[in-house]
Parts: C-alpha cells; structure tokens; sequence
C-alpha cells in the first residue's frame, strides 16, 4: 500500500507540471490583428490592434491602401509607422505624399522644400525666408536630414500631428501645412486624393 500511496501524488505532481508547461508554450501564439483606422469628421483615427508598430509582423504591418500606386506604396511601413504612432490615418499621410513629391524622396520644391513630404529646411534656399524674430524656418532640420526617407516621414507628420492638434481639425491642419495664401485648396486637394484612394 505504501507503494502506490506515493505513485499517486507524484503523478498528480507531474500532471500540473505537464499543463503549466503546455500552457506558457501555447501563450501567446494568437496571431494578432492587422489593425483597423478610420478617419472621422474632426480628422482623428481609430486604431486597433497595432499597439507597438514595431512589433507588428512586417507583412501585416503595412496599413496603406493598395489603391495606392507602387511609388507611395513603396514607403509603407514608414507610412504606417509614423502615421499610426502620430494618431494619423495613413492612407491620409500617403496622399499628402502623392501630392507634394509623388514618392520622390530627392522632391525639392522651387521655395526649397524638401523630400517626400517638402518640409522646409534651416538651410538653402529656405533660409532667405524671413519672419519677424528672423528666419522663418532657423529652428528646422537641415536639408541633409530631411533627404533621408525615414527622417522626412517621421518629422512631416510629426507637423502635421501637431497641426491637427493646434487647429482641431485635419482640414485646418492640412491647410496651415500646405502653402500659404492658397485659402483651403491645398487641404482640399490632399482630402480629395485621400477620399479616392483610400481602403474601402
């Protein structure tokens, strides 16, 4: 009797382990959503299931619509990235990019704006831009910074976030992001791109 008394708890003892062990290796192993957006009305954005962009499978990661042509596709993981950690809709931040370099990352404009999303610079021939406490743009990225393709994403909607958030609306933002003195064509121009070629 001693004898079994003893193989019994031991296999009871070796069950737990066994299920504690299934248990951690099968955690975790859910695969995760792709991610959902949505722009609303004030130009904010729903986004679900991509908490950490860069731990996102490289292969779901990309959230810009294939109405998009290749040459905007091309830059969308840093799209998605940037535009998902900035609370913006991706699809919009690839129209803004179709619109001021058409996916040239070399784009410079004839003010002197600069890479794939033509943000000024410090230098060139933005620096002859003069406001009241001085240049315009002292306190921008040089040109060599802003020529790097994930420099360019990441300060451009940085901006544009900021924008958004400063005049409450994308629309706003979009046309104090644009050029000036152009009233509401610019914004009205991105949002047009946007309404087109955006994930149905």
């Amino acid at each position: 009797m001693k004898g079994p008394a003893l193989i019994i708890p031991g296999s009871i003892f070796g069950s737990i382990v066994l299920v504690f062990l299934l248990l951690s290796i099968t955690a975790g192993t859910t695969p995760a959503s792709a991610g959902t957006d949505s722009l609303d009305q004030a130009g904010s954005i729903n986004l679900t299931g991509m908490d950490d962009p860069n731990q996102a499978d490289p292969v779901t990661q990309c959230m810009v619509s294939t109405n998009f042509p290749e040459r905007i596709r091309q830059w969308c993981s840093l799209i998605t990235h940037y535009s998902v950690e900035r609370s913006l809709d991706p699809d919009l931040v690839a129209a803004l990019i179709w619109q001021e370099s058409n996916g040239n990352p070399a784009a410079y404009s004839r003010d002197g704006a600069v890479g794939l999303m033509q943000v000024m610079p410090k230098d060139g021939i933005a620096a002859s831009f003069m406001c009241v406490n001085g240049p315009c743009f002292k306190d921008r990225p040089a040109i060599a910074e802003l020529e790097d393709p994930e420099f360019n994403i990441a300060y451009g909607t940085k901006m544009l976030s900021g924008l958004k958030s400063r005049y409450g609306s994308i629309r706003e933002g979009l046309k104090s992001y644009g050029p000036m003195n152009v009233g509401y064509y610019y914004a009205d121009k991105v949002l047009g791109i946007y309404q087109e070629y955006r994930a149905d």
